[in-house]
């Protein structure tokens, strides 16, 4: 039964990241749908495996069997780059060609930083109080978790060129996770 299960949390997460991909190709109307379903379906999935085999186990054997199929999605799609470069007029630089500012390096560095961390504390932490099962297995997952949000945080903050944007973001994890966290731990 398990066997069968993880093959069906496979391709699910296999769906769903195809359908994000093809979200991302796509600039009409029908991107959100494809966002929706792409997030949906594995959402649904982890549901039905937390209900099918408990919620540590179906959690456990979701996550990691879904990331594994959306692993294999996005290995499939990776482009070879090759020597070739277009001539000049033919395409617009990359955001990262263009020349730097010290400021603004010296934010991005800030905000990915102190205030990554601290988004990523504020999501961990409700992770520790919210996730069921043995106090000590929640604070080992959340504590496992906490450096693996810190990278992806600072990873969006570093790429985006929007300071305004990952500040508010950050920003607005860290008081909204953090107040989430404090509401359940009073109760």
């Amino acid at each position: 039964m398990i066997a069968l299960a993880s093959l069906a949390l496979l391709a699910t997460g296999a769906a769903g990241a195809a359908l994000l991909r093809r979200s991302w190709q796509r600039r009409d109307g029908m991107a959100l749908a494809l966002v929706a379903a792409g997030w949906g379906l594995p959402a649904i999935a982890l549901a039905l495996a937390i209900l099918a085999f408990g919620p540590v186990k179906g959690m456990a054997l979701a996550l990691a069997m879904q990331a594994i199929g959306a692993l294999g999605v996005v290995c499939q799609g990776r482009v070879q780059r090759t020597a070739a470069r277009p001539r000049a007029g033919e395409a617009a630089p990359e955001p990262l060609e263009q020349p730097g500012r010290v400021w603004r390096g010296v934010l991005r560095a800030l905000l990915a930083g102190p205030l990554g961390m601290v988004a990523a504390l504020a999501v961990a932490l409700c992770v520790a109080v919210y996730l069921p099962g043995d106090p000590r297995t929640r604070i080992v997952l959340s504590g496992l978790l906490m450096p693996v949000l810190w990278g992806l945080a600072m990873t969006w903050t570093l790429a985006d060129r929007r300071l305004l944007r990952a500040l508010a973001v950050l920003v607005g994890t860290s008081l909204l996770g953090l107040g989430i966290a404090a509401l359940g731990g009073a109760a």
